[in-house]
């Protein structure tokens, strides 16, 4: 006779007088699963949901890029004839840009802003900081953090008065204290100034990020290098950095877009003397907005966003070949 199926028969005891296990759920895959479904919303919601952020991306991100691409084709001017009937130049814009020396140093002047105070100074004074920290008395930790952050969180618009009363050239308090007079610095060193200025705000955020990233440093790992004879620096190469290079990587990203796009250098120096200090956010305004001319101010724009877009692709693509690493 052939064996019963029926559920009755299925829980019925095994021969030992223990009852038999319920049979399990029948492995089926769900249609909502087969349609990409996979929270059972449904189309119309799962749209309805992401619609608003979708709204914000395109009006805030999408639209101004666009509207950027279209001036930057545009001899636009903000007054006179360019203004009523601006003229289709192409590519007249870019050609212009890439030949002009006023661009080529203001380009030049960006990076050696961006690799002097972002991608060395903030990074290596930001994990300094948090590699003294991890050691440091609660006391003398606490205010070391307070200082370092008050200088970031405060307005830039203060922070550019601040530092124009402490490099006045005869009242200034930097003159004060090391005994200079009519020393001029924002005037005989702009770019230096600009430089210590943005390692000096901008520091906080790689030391926040830097702490969190050494708290995942097992520290088995720091003991067993301690006990094998390793020196602090040997720790801190062999142990340390090789736990929080990802970490580099990405707040090395962060500010180095970040610094890219700073316009505070205007408020300290104006971009002066001489276009000594006009990096490429400064730049655009005197030529869009001070100059007028929109379209011309639009193309460095858009090809700003082009050199930001490369350095993102280039740090994606560093994190990408360490995940192999890693794992």
């Amino acid at each position: 006779m052939a064996p019963s199926t029926s559920p009755a028969a299925d829980l019925a005891p095994a021969p030992g007088g223990a009852p038999a296990p319920a049979p399990g759920p029948v492995a089926t895959t769900p249609r909502a699963r087969r349609d990409g479904d996979v929270v059972g919303l449904g189309r119309a919601r799962a749209v309805a949901f992401v619609a608003p952020a979708l709204v914000l991306v395109g009006v805030f991100l999408v639209f101004p890029a666009a509207w950027t691409l279209y001036l930057g084709l545009l001899d636009y001017s903000l007054t006179g004839s360019g203004a009523q009937a601006p003229v289709f130049v192409g590519l007249g814009n870019y050609t212009s840009a890439l030949s002009d020396p006023a661009f080529a140093k203001s380009l030049y002047l960006t990076l050696l802003f961006v690799g002097g105070s972002a991608v060395l100074g903030q990074n290596v004074l930001g994990f300094s900081l948090a590699w003294y920290f991890r050691a440091a008395q609660r006391p003398v930790r606490a205010t070391l953090s307070v200082l370092v952050l008050l200088a970031w969180i405060l307005p830039g618009s203060v922070v550019a008065f601040l530092w124009q009363a402490l490099l006045d050239r005869r009242n200034g308090t930097l003159n004060a204290l090391i005994g200079t007079t009519d020393m001029a610095w924002a005037l005989d060193h702009p770019m230096a100034v600009i430089i210590v200025f943005n390692i000096w705000r901008g520091t906080a955020f790689s030391m926040l990020l830097y702490t969190a990233a050494l708290s995942t440093v097992p520290r088995s790992h720091l003991e067993v290098a301690r006990m094998a004879g390793a020196t602090r620096w040997q720790q801190l190469r062999d142990v340390v950095l090789p736990t929080v290079k990802r970490h580099i990587l990405t707040n090395t990203l962060l500010i180095t877009l970040w610094t890219f796009n700073d316009f505070s250098p205007y408020l300290l120096t104006g971009g002066g003397p001489n276009r000594e200090s006009e990096v490429l956010p400064v730049y655009i305004y005197k030529e869009a907005i001070i100059g007028g001319h929109l379209g011309y101010g639009s193309a460095i724009s858009l090809l700003l966003l082009l050199a930001n877009l490369v350095i993102a692709v280039v740090y994606v693509r560093l994190l990408r070949t360490r995940e192999p690493e890693a794992a």
